[in-house]
């Protein structure tokens, strides 16, 4: 259930309750694809990084190692050892990235796998059906990712359609949550509001679904290319057609400062690969904004990553020796620069939310959406 505590213009202060615990929202959820964050941290880590939500996806899930192997091991919590709210997306963005090895028609989607080849399909049963079976919290409705932008045709249909899988996917859910050997009884069932850059297209699709009841909608088909103002102008024609009294969230984004400038707009819900997958490379986020370890100026530099950071690899480590772990090649240096960008995420979320609480976001806003999206000075 969500509660919304208090607004500062349209950004929104909440909280999310759930079977598997209560979280805070505006919220940034950790992405592990397959149950895992890539970088070597494991649960037991992101328990000290302030992470409230996991997210994983049902398609790689699906391949390795088999749902109903992660069923027979009591779930996705017991599997990953991870207690606090998942998220598992629907299969339906891979439906969008994997475009040259699928088949769209009505019942579903037919893959050729990644890994192997081989012929799959899912539909909006099926991912409620492996959904169910790895047991998350949260699960995404199945619906097609449009690319922006797109004949206006093509994505009238794409909607219409996805917005008949997502009755499929709530009364599946129905069915499965009421079968007796069903992991989590209390799944949830999040609707995504599709229309590429039509406005009128969007604005019809979030009514109608809307009108289903869902347990919260996100929006979905952004962060696909388009420019970041086209991103933030979908957001502002969107919002005020999403239900009030339901959590929304922006799916695949983004930078922090998209984040900062989506709950300006009224958005709740995040995530992004891109804390982990920049941080791989030798990039972070920092309070004076985006850092790459590998430069040259930070060969004897004896500073934390970020002097106003309090994860474990700042409370440790130096510029120097993180910047010597990247051009060693050694694993310990993904590892340290994943901890601190997940820590960094998870703490601007965390001081949103304060800000929201004290009633001055648009002064966090204007001294932060800017800056974090600049490379730092020193």
């Amino acid at each position: 259930m969500y509660t919304l505590f208090k607004q500062e213009n349209r950004a929104r202060r909440g909280q999310f309750e759930t079977v598997h615990g209560t979280f805070q929202t505006p919220c940034f959820m950790n992405v592990g694809t397959a149950a895992a964050i890539k970088g070597g941290i494991s649960s037991v880590d992101l328990k000290g990084l302030k992470t409230q939500v996991e997210l994983c996806n049902t398609y790689h899930l699906h391949l390795r190692p088999g749902d109903h192997i992660i069923k027979q091991m009591g779930g996705l919590h017991k599997f990953m050892n991870w207690d606090k709210p998942i998220l598992t997306d629907s299969g339906g963005f891979q439906v969008f990235s994997l475009a040259k090895l699928r088949k769209i028609k009505e019942e579903g989607v037919y893959f050729a796998s990644h890994i192997d080849g081989r012929r799959i399909f899912m539909g909006p049963e099926e991912s409620m059906q492996i959904q169910s079976n790895l047991g998350s919290t949260i699960a995404m409705a199945f619906d097609e990712c449009i690319e922006n932008p797109a004949p206006r045709k093509y994505v009238q249909a794409s909607v219409d359609r996805t917005t008949r899988w997502l009755v499929r996917c709530k009364e599946e859910m129905a069915r499965l949550n009421s079968l007796p050997d069903t992991i989590n009884k209390h799944q949830m069932l999040f609707g995504i509001g599709q229309g590429s850059t039509y406005d009128d297209i969007r604005i019809a699709h979030m009514e109608t679904i809307s009108q289903l009841d869902l347990d919260g909608y996100a929006i979905g088909g952004l962060a696909v290319g388009e420019p970041t103002e086209e991103m933030y102008r979908i957001i502002d024609v969107v919002e005020p057609y999403m239900p009030v009294n339901k959590p929304r969230y922006l799916m695949g984004v983004g930078t922090p400062s998209n984040i900062i400038e989506a709950v300006a707009r009224g958005i709740d819900m995040f995530d992004c690969v891109m804390p982990s997958r920049n941080a791989r490379h030798a990039t972070v986020f920092t309070w004076k904004g985006i850092m790459h370890l590998g430069n040259k100026q930070y060969e004897t530099d004896p500073r934390p990553v970020d002097e106003e950071c309090g994860c474990p690899t700042c409370r440790n480590f130096s510029r120097a020796y993180v910047r010597h772990l990247f051009k060693a090649n050694e694993q310990l240096a993904g590892r340290l620069a994943v901890q601190h960008n997940l820590y960094f995420y998870n703490t601007l979320t965390e001081k949103i939310r304060e800000a929201l609480d004290e009633g001055r976001f648009e002064q966090f806003r204007r001294k932060y959406s800017e800056l974090l999206a600049q490379h730092a000075k020193d």
